[in-house]
């Protein structure tokens, strides 16, 4: 069964990383974002730190200004976040948990948990006109939860199903994947728009791809490590082969 087609957004935000060690302008994130477009990427995410230790705040106009593809914003519930996303006014905006001792984003938002605080937040971003995605854990609670609160998207955290295959934890992947797959069919039930993302690598990616639900991936470290090897567009250009191969398999 051909599924239908499922669009890539590629973060960009570790190509900041990489400029940012030596304080200088090279590599352009804003030029990352045209190769990635030309490889067949159908948007551009980036994150905003409350830290600023990838992505700054003049990278938002220089990505968007550099091609036309759309821009996923993802940022945390603060007030200094609310205000950079209503004036920029990206198309889609992707509410995350945020801590500045970790790494990366360790998890979901926990939305059945902070709803008070995160619903005026989605009526906010999207009264100004931006699709408002949260990233939650694959767990139908919060699934729930984002529709009760007008969140027209859900992005699944893929996070834990990518560390249990790595790890060769075979019984413990397939049960997170099926997680994956009951939270992407209660999104669909519920009228919710479904994406997934974190973590995604080529070994990883078609047993996702070939749920039907998810509408769109999100991929961005791996591509960007995997880039120092063959380059960005061909690193981008073989994750949309393998969406694709898997979405016709």
């Amino acid at each position: 069964m051909v599924l239908p087609y499922a669009r890539l957004g590629v973060n960009i935000d570790h190509v900041a990383t990489i400029r940012n060690a030596r304080g200088g302008a090279w590599p352009d994130p804003a030029r990352a974002a045209k190769a990635a477009r030309d490889a067949g990427a159908d948007g551009i995410t980036i994150h905003l730190r409350e830290d600023r230790r990838h992505i700054r705040d003049g990278d938002l106009e220089a990505v968007s200004g550099a091609m036309s593809l759309p821009i996923n914003l993802e940022m945390a519930t603060t007030d200094e976040m609310l205000k950079i996303a209503m004036d920029f006014k990206p198309h889609a905006v992707c509410l995350v948990p945020e801590k500045r001792e970790e790494r990366t984003t360790e998890g979901g938002l926990d939305v059945a948990r902070l709803h008070n605080v995160v619903s005026p937040f989605v009526r906010d971003l999207s009264e100004n006109g931006s699709r408002v995605s949260l990233f939650i854990e694959p767990d139908i609670v919060q699934v729930a939860v984002a529709e009760a609160i007008g969140a027209p998207v859900v992005e699944l955290h893929t996070g834990k199903y990518v560390e249990h295959v790595i790890a060769g934890e075979e019984k413990e992947a397939a049960l997170e994947l099926d997680r994956l797959k009951l939270a992407a069919s209660e999104g669909k039930r519920r009228g919710i728009e479904v994406h997934a993302g974190h973590g995604l690598t080529y070994d990883t990616i078609k047993p996702v791809a070939q749920i039907p639900e998810i509408a769109e991936f999100n991929i961005g470290h791996f591509l960007v490590g995997e880039a120092i090897f063959v380059g960005l567009e061909a690193a981008v250009r073989h994750m949309r082969d393998l969406i694709d191969e898997a979405r016709s398999e």
